[in-house]
């Protein structure tokens, strides 16, 4: 059965479920990691530090050119091109404000903690950020948006092996989905794409 026909045959409310599963999964596999992984737990909560320039140098402003550059893609490019199947239509268009807020939190702590918390700092940057793009296996038959993830990996991984702050990564991934959640629930992506 394609993956399109699997969603449309899901509920709205049974597509955020296995969303949050599917975050919880990948939380638990960094915590679970951490703890084999690394000498101490200690060690691996160093990986976060508070520092307000790094997270609005290379977190926040990172994170809007993500963004600015999808919707200059969304502009010059075919619609076609960004259809994941509508997984993203139908987990953000009918969501308020704070619920795109909180999945865009839970996405981006859960996927930074394993990919470049655990996997990149263990592994190294090109591993990562590889798996990381292999995961979203949704985007694997459309090139553009596999593209698109591919170099966001590792420009997310390049973020964190030159500041080495979780942190960092976490706040512009985070931005990136929240904003792109918000472009699909109020449509903007129909009045940009025209």
């Amino acid at each position: 059965m394609s993956q399109k026909k699997l969603i449309d045959q899901m509920t709205d409310g049974q597509l955020q479920q296995s969303l949050f599963m599917s975050q919880l999964m990948l939380f638990s596999l960094a915590i679970i990691l951490s703890t084999f992984l690394f000498d101490h737990f200690t060690k691996w909560l160093q990986l976060f530090t508070f520092n307000v320039s790094d997270i609005f140098y290379y977190g926040c402003l990172p994170g809007l050119l993500i963004v600015v550059v999808d919707i200059v893609l969304m502009r010059v490019l075919p619609k076609e091109s960004f259809d994941d199947g509508g997984i993203n239509e139908r987990i953000f268009r009918n969501r308020s404000i704070s619920e795109i807020m909180f999945i865009a939190i839970i996405v981006s702590i859960s996927e930074e903690l394993l990919f470049r918390g655990v996997i990149q700092t263990v592994f190294g940057y090109f591993i990562a950020s590889t798996i990381f793009a292999l995961v979203h296996v949704r985007y694997l038959k459309k090139p553009i948006l596999l593209i698109s993830v591919l170099l966001v990996s590792f420009y997310l991984g390049y973020l964190y092996k030159i500041t080495g702050n979780l942190l960092v990564t976490i706040v512009a991934h985070f931005l990136v989905d929240f904003i792109l959640g918000l472009i699909i629930r109020y449509r903007l992506h129909e009045v940009i794409a025209r």
